[in-house]
């Protein structure tokens, strides 16, 4: 019964707390080797959330860097190169936060949802949504998170957050989500 009326109470001070948001140099992105092919288009560089702030807003982390005491940083995603799933070093602080809150919280659980935008094959787009989640959960496990703690699934196209046909859209939908499970 105290758990759970701390962990409320938690959950209430980190949504009280906030965070403002600024936006990024798009040209201060670094180049990555490729990872499944050898085509790219420009896509986003900064993160986004979940309630819609596009991949050019940054959202920094917590003051603590590692998420809020209460729970893992669930509101911002990973983005991805067109037909890539490498991690790129701008979202890297990201992972290691939380990969630094399930490493002490160890009966913790994320998911990390691997997604793509409309381009390819539908069979092709839950390849590439499995394998842009499973490069974050592998990342993760470098860093020290137990394998376990770690689930990679993929929605590919089936979970868009824009829904246009244009590249904006379709860069928004190249990420992976982090959920708790």
């Amino acid at each position: 019964m105290i758990t759970r009326i701390s962990f409320a109470a938690l959950a209430i001070a980190a949504g009280l707390s906030g965070c403002a948001t600024t936006a990024e140099d798009p040209q201060s992105t670094s180049a990555t080797s490729p990872s499944s092919s050898s085509s790219s288009s420009p896509s986003s560089t900064g993160t986004g959330t979940r309630s819609g702030v596009a991949p050019g807003t940054a959202v920094p982390p917590s003051s603590t860097g590692s998420g809020s005491a209460a729970g893992p940083d669930l509101k911002r995603s990973v983005y991805f190169e067109f037909d890539k799933y490498d991690v790129k070093p701008e979202y890297r602080s990201l992972v290691e936060a939380n990969a630094r809150w399930l490493k002490a919280n160890p009966r913790a659980r994320l998911t990390i949802e691997g997604n793509a935008s409309e381009e390819g094959s539908r069979e092709y787009n839950l390849a590439l949504g499995q394998r842009r989640a499973e490069s974050v959960g592998k990342m993760m496990t470098l860093l020290g998170v137990r394998s376990e703690q770690v689930e990679a699934i993929s929605y590919g196209e089936e979970r868009p957050r824009a829904s246009g046909h244009d590249e904006k859209s379709r860069s928004e939908n190249r990420r992976s989500d982090f959920a708790q499970r």
